[in-house]
């Protein structure tokens, strides 16, 4: 857990809550390391001490009296919470859910209250994206347990639940992108490599990654991108205009950047669209000009309903033809810092924990 925005994560001993009614009890196999797991070390975030870890996969051990989709045994893929019942929520679109922010940023149930303390009666936040997953056990929902065939292998199904989906569900969903289209994506990580995947799924045309780091433009065209520029490159839109045939029909930005925003927004053609996904570093101060005959967006989680789209991703893979595998690199959970800082650093794409007993 982490016990103040500047601590290293350490391992401690919790003691959780028995599943209420509607609460699934689930041991946990593995979890993704998302660079969403670094916010709370923002200055700004309050709800310390905090379980972190928001892409589980585990083992249904426990199942409260009312819930009627999960059962003791199966294996799930955890991902986001949200509500169920709001408007967006109920025409399929639960990453926007009106609750969105208080179930999956706070570390708290919605009505402010946890389900973990430590050996001191010390209250722990422990619902990060209603699952907080670095830890031996998790406490979810119905709505964030997705069941996966007991076949599959739950180390790498883990990241499915949000950085995964995130990119592919950008792309696959929120632009529906048709074969043929082109992609340019800056930032080539998890999220951005998992765009990448996504439009070679679909048939894509030109697909363009842009990044500072060579290993990960490598990696990019491994996985299918047809072309990969170094973000510093002279006249950098100039070549993704002529790589597309005179600007991309979508551009997806992972860095939050307003500098890069604008180079996304200028590479797509008239009638394209610009999806952003990365944490904003900053204000986006545009021309109405540059978005003449284009959409700017902000995707959440790819704007899928995970209980269809990771299930899809899942066929996907076993076709062969989303090898979202090849971004995955495992670690001990024991060694969450050393995790942390791989992937900070670019190192490792998408580090997954294991707790240290079912370690290899």
């Amino acid at each position: 857990m982490l016990r103040s925005p500047t601590a290293p994560y350490v391992i401690e001993k919790v003691y959780l809550a028995a599943p209420a009614d509607d609460e699934i009890l689930v041991r946990i196999h593995a979890a993704g390391f998302c660079h969403t797991d670094v916010l709370p070390r923002d200055a700004r975030f309050t709800g310390f001490p905090l379980i972190v870890g928001h892409e589980g996969a585990g083992v249904v051990e426990r199942v409260g009296a009312k819930v009627s989709r999960v059962a003791v045994g199966d294996h799930v893929v955890l991902t986001f919470q949200s509500c169920g019942h709001c408007q967006l929520c109920a025409s399929g679109r639960p990453s926007y859910c009106d609750s969105f922010a208080k179930l999956n940023a706070s570390g708290r149930n919605a009505d402010g209250s946890t389900c973990v303390r430590d050996e001191q009666g010390e209250e722990i936040s422990a619902r990060w994206f209603g699952q907080s997953s670095f830890a031996t056990h998790a406490l979810v929902t119905e709505r964030n347990a997705v069941v996966v065939d007991r076949d599959l292998p739950l180390t790498l199904l883990a990241p499915l639940g949000c950085g995964i989906q995130s990119g592919a569900g950008a792309v696959m969903v929120t632009f529906d992108m048709k074969a043929g289209e082109s992609l340019v994506v800056f930032g080539a990580g998890s999220v951005g490599l998992s765009a990448v995947l996504g439009a070679r799924a679909v048939g894509a045309g030109a697909i363009v990654a842009v990044d500072l780091h060579r290993s990960r433009l490598d990696m990019a065209l491994e996985l299918g991108a047809t072309h990969a520029f170094d973000a510093g490159a002279e006249d950098l839109v100039g070549r993704i205009r002529e790589a597309t045939g005179g600007g991309a029909h979508y551009a997806f930005d992972t860095t939050g950047v307003p500098n890069v925003i604008s180079k996304a927004i200028a590479a797509i053609r008239k009638g394209g669209a610009c999806g952003l996904v990365g944490a904003p570093t900053g204000d986006l101060v545009i021309s109405q000009h540059a978005l003449s005959g284009k959409a700017l967006m902000r995707i959440v989680e790819g704007g899928v309903e995970p209980h269809a789209f990771i299930p899809k991703m899942i066929a996907l893979w076993r076709a062969g033809s989303f090898p979202f595998d090849k971004l995955i690199k495992t670690f001990p959970l024991s060694q969450i810092n050393e995790a942390e800082q791989s992937s900070l650093s670019g190192l490792v794409i998408k580090p997954v924990l294991v707790p240290d007993k079912y370690f290899g």
